[in-house]
Order: structure tokens, then sequence, then C-alpha cells
């Protein structure tokens, strides 16, 4: 419970807040509030003085709220969301979407699924502008660090909510370049295209290890659209998801879907900004117009 204190928070004491709770240090706060570390810093100690309590741990790994910290990032999330809204209502005319919704994917799911049906949106909403972002790590959502994400994942986090898209399938693949013969040999006998280390626990990796426990990628690279476009310059096979074969063409499948190599394709929002309309208009869109088989 925040203890007893004469002293009224503001909106703008709590924005303070919340940037640091997501960023965790000084200078990410001061880079989410367009200020400078000093004068977060200088902040925080006047907040904490005036309510009489401290609302963060300091550590190594930076600032770390308190539980009476989460209680009050709860509510200042409530007032961001409502000032956003009431913002993005005042600035466009009645019925236009606009403002800037951040999307983060991986790379295959950009480039194969992604891409492919922002043309419509784009037409039917000028004023939206999407930043998309494809990294193999999760972007925080909580945080705030991306506004959407689509993810690959038997099972999302249960802080967020989200829809599910279908069943990502995979596929061993050649270059179409390949001679045919080629690629009529057995797999353990291919030079073979696979993402590094970062990616460990990728389905392709797991069922590569498990079906195939004596082949040793000749090339590794750091996604799966490195792991495409190394197949089609020519550089061996290796397993993609099967719907990257719809936006490359010179990609050939030498097996049918592979057992026990799948993944399902999520779509995520946090709870508190899902209802914002340029958030739930793209939201839509991707429910709409995402569908694997």
């Amino acid at each position: 419970m925040i203890a007893n204190s004469q002293y009224d928070l503001t909106a703008a004491d709590l924005a303070l807040l919340l940037a640091l709770v997501r960023g965790r240090t000084l200078a990410d706060a001061a880079v989410r509030l367009k200020a400078d570390a000093s004068t977060v810093f200088r902040a925080v100690q006047r907040i904490e003085k005036q309510l009489g309590q401290r609302l963060f741990e300091r550590t190594r790994q930076g600032y770390q709220a308190s539980d009476a910290m989460l209680a009050l990032a709860s509510h200042a999330e409530q007032i961001e969301a409502t000032l956003e809204a009431a913002r993005a209502l005042a600035a466009r005319p009645l019925g236009e979407v606009t403002g800037r919704v951040r999307v983060t994917t991986t790379d295959s799911v950009l480039r194969g699924v992604v891409l492919p049906c922002l043309p419509a949106l784009a037409q039917q909403h000028p004023g939206l502008q999407l930043e998309l972002r494809s990294a193999n790590e999760l972007v925080s959502l909580t945080r705030r660090d991306a506004d959407l994400a689509l993810r690959a994942t038997p099972k999302p986090p249960d802080h967020l909510i989200g829809r599910q898209l279908g069943r990502i399938r995979f596929v061993v693949c050649a270059g179409k370049a390949m001679p045919a013969a080629r690629r009529r040999r057995a797999l353990d006998a291919q030079d073979w295209v696979a993402p590094d280390e970062a990616m460990p626990e990728h389905p392709s990796v797991r069922w590569r290890r498990k079906a195939l426990p004596k082949v040793v990628p000749r090339h590794l690279v750091d996604g799966i659209v490195g792991v495409a476009d190394a197949i089609q310059c020519g550089l061996g096979v290796g397993v993609v998801p099967l719907f990257m074969l719809d936006c490359s063409p010179l990609l050939v499948a030498v097996t049918d879907p592979l057992p026990d190599c799948e993944s399902l394709l999520w779509l995520l929002a946090h709870p508190e900004s899902r209802h914002l309309r340029r958030i739930a208009t793209v939201y839509q869109h991707f429910s709409e117009h995402i569908r694997l088989p």
C-alpha cells in the first residue's frame, strides 16, 4: 500500500515513474521521456521524499520497482492509454485512423506473412504509420517497447491477450538452381544451412538434432530469412517455414512437412492498449488477413 502522505501525485509524476519502471535505468527512462538522466534522478528522489517511501530498489541491474510502484504503474498505464486515445481523437478527422503502431515479429514471419498483407492496410488507412521490427528475441509489450507482436510460441504469456493465427509447419528446402540429382541425395549427405547458436530452441534446430544427429551444418546464419537466402544461393539445404515458399520463388521443398517440427503463430497485445483505435485497427487487420492452414 502507498504510505499516507499530503503529497498529491500528478500525471507528470506518474509518467516519469512509469518510464523508469519500463526502462529500469535512468538513461533508458530519460530516452523515453526525452529528458536527461540527472533530471529523472532528481525527480524520483523528490517524489519518493514527498511520499515518504522508496518506490524503487537500486541494484546493479538498475531500478527494480517495488510492489507499491507496480500498483502505481498500473494506474499510470490507464491514464496513458486514456490520454493517447483522447489525443488521437482530437487530432484526426472524424472516422480516420492515424498514428504509429509498432509491430515486432521474427524475420521469417515479417517477410512471409506480415509484409504481404500490409498494402491493403496502407491503402485503407493512409494516416496510419507502421514501425516494423524483426528480431529473434521477444520484445516486451509490457514495457511498451512494441504495441503488437506476432510470435511463434506454443503458449503466449498469461499477462498478454492474443489470438492464434494458425500452425507454422516446416519443410526441408533446396534452391531451384540445385541439380535435381543432388536434391535427391539423402538428407544426411547434404551440405546444411542452419540458424546459429543464438537460436538453439528453434523447431528446425530441435528437429535436425533429433532426426539427423550426425549432421553438422556447414553454414550458420543469424535468422531463418538468412537460411532461406543461403539456400536460394545454392549453399545447401535447410529447414524453413512452409509459408516462405510463397514469397521465395527460388526455393523448392525436398520433403513433406516435417513431423514433430511445428509451432503456433500468435498475435499478441497488451490489455491496457489493445482498445486504442490505431492498435485495434491493425490487430483486426492482421486477424482477418493472416491465416495459416
